[in-house]
Protein backbone atom coordinates (compact mmCIF):
# COMPACT_ATOMS: atom_id res chain seq x y z
CA UNK A 1 0.00 0.00 0.00
CA UNK A 2 1.64 3.22 -1.20
CA UNK A 3 -1.24 5.52 -0.34
CA UNK A 4 0.48 6.99 2.69
CA UNK A 5 3.67 7.71 0.73
CA UNK A 6 1.68 9.37 -2.07
CA UNK A 7 -0.24 11.49 0.45
CA UNK A 8 3.02 12.64 2.06
CA UNK A 9 4.47 13.52 -1.34
CA UNK A 10 1.32 15.45 -2.28
CA UNK A 11 1.40 17.29 1.03
CA UNK A 12 5.09 18.15 0.56
CA UNK A 13 4.36 19.49 -2.94
CA UNK A 14 1.48 21.57 -1.60
CA UNK A 15 3.66 23.00 1.19
CA UNK A 16 6.39 23.85 -1.32
CA UNK A 17 3.81 25.58 -3.52
CA UNK A 18 2.59 27.66 -0.58
CA UNK A 19 6.16 28.63 0.28
CA UNK A 20 6.80 29.75 -3.30
CA UNK A 21 3.57 31.76 -3.32
CA UNK A 22 4.66 33.50 -0.12
CA UNK A 23 8.11 34.15 -1.56
CA UNK A 24 6.52 35.63 -4.68
CA UNK A 25 4.33 37.88 -2.58
CA UNK A 26 7.37 39.03 -0.59
CA UNK A 27 9.36 39.72 -3.76
CA UNK A 28 6.56 41.87 -5.14
CA UNK A 29 6.26 43.74 -1.87
CA UNK A 30 10.02 44.36 -1.84
CA UNK A 31 9.88 45.42 -5.52
CA UNK A 32 12.41 42.75 -6.53
CA UNK A 33 10.79 42.35 -9.90
CA UNK A 34 13.39 40.27 -11.73
CA UNK A 35 13.24 37.50 -9.12
CA UNK A 36 9.44 37.80 -9.01
CA UNK A 37 9.23 37.43 -12.79
CA UNK A 38 11.55 34.45 -12.74
CA UNK A 39 9.60 32.72 -9.99
CA UNK A 40 6.21 33.39 -11.62
CA UNK A 41 7.52 32.01 -14.91
CA UNK A 42 8.94 28.95 -13.13
CA UNK A 43 5.57 28.36 -11.48
CA UNK A 44 3.96 28.68 -14.95
CA UNK A 45 1.56 31.38 -13.81
CA UNK A 46 0.74 33.70 -16.74
CA UNK A 47 -1.62 35.82 -14.65
CA UNK A 48 1.02 36.28 -11.95
CA UNK A 49 3.59 37.29 -14.57
CA UNK A 50 1.04 39.81 -15.86
CA UNK A 51 0.59 41.12 -12.31
CA UNK A 52 4.35 41.60 -11.99
CA UNK A 53 4.49 43.38 -15.37
CA UNK A 54 1.64 45.67 -14.30
CA UNK A 55 3.40 46.42 -11.01
CA UNK A 56 6.59 47.32 -12.88
CA UNK A 57 4.73 49.61 -15.28
CA UNK A 58 3.08 51.45 -12.37
CA UNK A 59 6.50 52.49 -11.08
CA UNK A 60 8.07 55.79 -12.10
CA UNK A 61 10.31 54.93 -15.05
CA UNK A 62 8.25 51.74 -15.39
CA UNK A 63 8.92 51.19 -19.09
CA UNK A 64 12.67 51.43 -18.52
CA UNK A 65 12.46 49.05 -15.54
CA UNK A 66 10.37 46.61 -17.57
CA UNK A 67 12.96 46.69 -20.33
CA UNK A 68 15.80 46.06 -17.88
CA UNK A 69 14.00 43.12 -16.31
CA UNK A 70 12.86 41.47 -19.54
CA UNK A 71 16.33 41.78 -21.10
CA UNK A 72 17.88 40.00 -18.10
CA UNK A 73 15.61 36.94 -18.37
CA UNK A 74 17.02 33.69 -19.71
CA UNK A 75 16.01 32.62 -23.20
CA UNK A 76 13.61 29.92 -21.96
CA UNK A 77 11.96 32.51 -19.70
CA UNK A 78 11.60 34.92 -22.62
CA UNK A 79 9.98 32.14 -24.64
CA UNK A 80 7.51 31.54 -21.82
CA UNK A 81 6.72 35.26 -21.56
CA UNK A 82 6.15 35.37 -25.32
CA UNK A 83 3.63 32.58 -24.97
CA UNK A 84 1.92 34.40 -22.11
CA UNK A 85 1.73 37.73 -23.91
CA UNK A 86 -0.06 36.12 -26.86
CA UNK A 87 -2.94 35.38 -24.49
CA UNK A 88 -2.75 38.78 -22.75
CA UNK A 89 -2.89 40.55 -26.10
CA UNK A 90 -6.33 39.10 -26.89
CA UNK A 91 -7.87 40.94 -23.93
CA UNK A 92 -8.24 44.72 -24.22
CA UNK A 93 -7.56 45.12 -20.48
CA UNK A 94 -4.15 43.52 -20.80
CA UNK A 95 -3.11 44.40 -24.34
CA UNK A 96 -1.02 47.43 -23.30
CA UNK A 97 1.15 45.31 -21.04
CA UNK A 98 1.46 42.66 -23.75
CA UNK A 99 2.50 45.28 -26.27
CA UNK A 100 5.08 46.75 -23.85
CA UNK A 101 6.67 43.33 -23.32
CA UNK A 102 6.53 42.55 -27.04
CA UNK A 103 8.16 45.88 -27.87
CA UNK A 104 11.00 45.09 -25.47
CA UNK A 105 11.51 41.63 -26.96
CA UNK A 106 11.51 42.99 -30.51
CA UNK A 107 13.85 45.83 -29.61
CA UNK A 108 16.44 43.75 -27.76
CA UNK A 109 16.39 40.40 -29.52
CA UNK A 110 17.95 39.99 -32.94
CA UNK A 111 15.55 38.66 -35.60
CA UNK A 112 17.66 35.50 -35.97
CA UNK A 113 17.45 34.97 -32.21
CA UNK A 114 13.68 35.44 -32.22
CA UNK A 115 13.32 32.89 -35.01
CA UNK A 116 14.97 30.32 -32.73
CA UNK A 117 12.26 30.71 -30.05
CA UNK A 118 10.03 27.68 -29.77
CA UNK A 119 6.51 28.50 -30.89
CA UNK A 120 7.46 31.79 -32.56
CA UNK A 121 5.50 31.01 -35.73
CA UNK A 122 2.24 30.37 -33.93
CA UNK A 123 2.88 33.32 -31.61
CA UNK A 124 3.27 35.72 -34.53
CA UNK A 125 0.20 34.30 -36.24
CA UNK A 126 -1.80 34.79 -33.04
CA UNK A 127 -0.45 38.31 -32.40
CA UNK A 128 -1.08 39.74 -35.86
CA UNK A 129 -4.89 39.97 -35.74
CA UNK A 130 -4.84 41.80 -32.40
CA UNK A 131 -1.77 44.00 -32.81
Amino acid sequence: DVTEIEEKEAQAKQEEQIMKEQELSNLLHEKRYLKALGLAITLDRPHTVLTVVKAILKEPEGRRQLEENIVRLRRDQKEAVLGFLVTWNTNSRNCHEAQAVMETLLKHEAPDSLLQFSGIKSAVESLLPYT
